[in-house]
């Protein structure tokens, strides 16, 4: 690019309040350069609403986590409440950082969307969702720009943004919670698919499992061990007698969770291993597929259920690399993100980010 555009292009995001010179540039002789950076009252709102949580933080322009809350809270209960909920977050972190109004805000939700038109589209866990202008209602609410895309998604983009995904161009990053997504980088880009519904993985069929799918099918993958699948499966290896740890919870609390199958897990309990590991190699042989289909470079497994830990993550690798051809793991790391809950803000807010500054450009 000529000095000429450069000059021009940076004037428009100085114009918008994008950028701004913040001093002259080293002396290499004549007449010094001006160094432009990003601006520094630039905030953006990043919001992942889970099937089990709303979390909502406030970045900088670098996306570098000012403030952060997260809330219990059922995605079922409808959008309305839930929304709510986030826009109060939200607020509240922006007048704890003195914001009056942030440039823009990306969020993330667990189920299909069409993301040019900010909606859900008939996502099976989230009832009363399908068709809600989730982007234009946050968009009147906030005055600013809104983007809505699916959670695995956005998650992706956080990996790639501030996680081990940030050094390869082609990576999956799977989401294993209460669903199962996948968000899927190809050369650097995020890919949605022609109608915004690729990587949704959590409803490819398994072969040894019949269980009805809030989809509507049988044998789908989330169905078999989704944070509600294994909590399912805890609750009738309690009644049965076959694992007397649980049924000591589920005494105690009247319920039994997939947390309560993770801290099973830690005590050793027997039961709780082999189903942890029958879905851990459940959702590895669907991602073998994947494998020997993309070839990815990575795979970064991310979402509630990670909490299990190393034997879920063994088993899934296990799982690919028996089923996988060599080829195409002999590279291939297979990792838990270290992001946490901020992989789903930090993605939101990357979402925002590069649409504001695309358009502005």
């Amino acid at each position: 690019m000529s000095r000429t555009t450069i000059g021009t292009e940076l004037g428009r995001l100085a114009a918008l309040r994008l950028v701004e010179e913040i001093g002259p540039a080293a002396s290499r002789g004549g007449r010094r350069s001006t160094v432009i950076d990003l601006a520094g009252r630039v905030r953006f709102v990043g919001i992942a609403i889970g099937a089990t949580s709303v979390s909502t933080a406030v970045t900088d322009g670098r996306l570098r986590v000012l403030a952060f809350e997260r809330t219990e809270c059922d995605v079922r209960r409808g959008p309305e409440p839930v929304l709510e909920l986030a826009v109060e977050q939200s607020r509240r972190l922006l007048l704890k950082l003195g914001v009056d109004r942030p440039l823009g805000v990306g969020v993330g939700v667990p189920g299909p969307v069409d993301f040019s038109r900010g909606i859900p589209v008939s996502p099976p866990i989230m009832p009363g969702w399908d068709g809600y202008p989730v982007r234009d209602l946050l968009g009147g609410r906030f005055d600013c720009p809104v983007f809505l895309d699916n959670d695995a998604n956005v998650m992706a983009l956080g990996e790639q943004h501030a996680g081990a995904a940030g050094i390869v161009e082609n990576f999956l990053f799977v989401k294993v919670g209460t669903g199962i997504g996948c968000g899927i980088v190809a050369k650097g880009e995020l890919y949605r698919g022609m109608d915004g519904c690729a990587g949704d993985i959590g409803h490819i069929p398994v072969a040894d499992s019949d269980a009805v799918c809030a989809c509507g099918n049988t044998g789908c993958l989330e169905a078999s061990f989704g944070g509600d699948a294994l909590a399912r499966d805890a609750l009738a290896a309690a009644r049965s007698g076959r694992s007397p740890l649980l049924r000591e919870l589920l005494e105690r609390t009247g319920t039994l969770t997939a947390a309560d199958v993770g801290e099973a897990v830690g005590a050793g309990d027997a039961a709780s291993v082999q189903m942890v590991r029958d879905g851990g190699r459940r959702v590895g042989e669907v991602l073998a597929g994947l494998v020997s289909f993309f070839n990815p470079s990575l795979i970064v497994l991310g979402g509630g259920l990670t909490l299990l830990g190393h034997v879920l993550l063994a088993e899934i690798r296990g799982a690919i690399y028996r089923r996988s051809l060599p080829l195409a793991t002999r590279n291939l790391p297979i990792m838990m993100s270290e992001l946490g809950p901020q992989a789903g803000v930090i993605g939101a807010a990357r979402l925002v980010s590069e649409e504001v500054y695309g358009v502005a450009g």
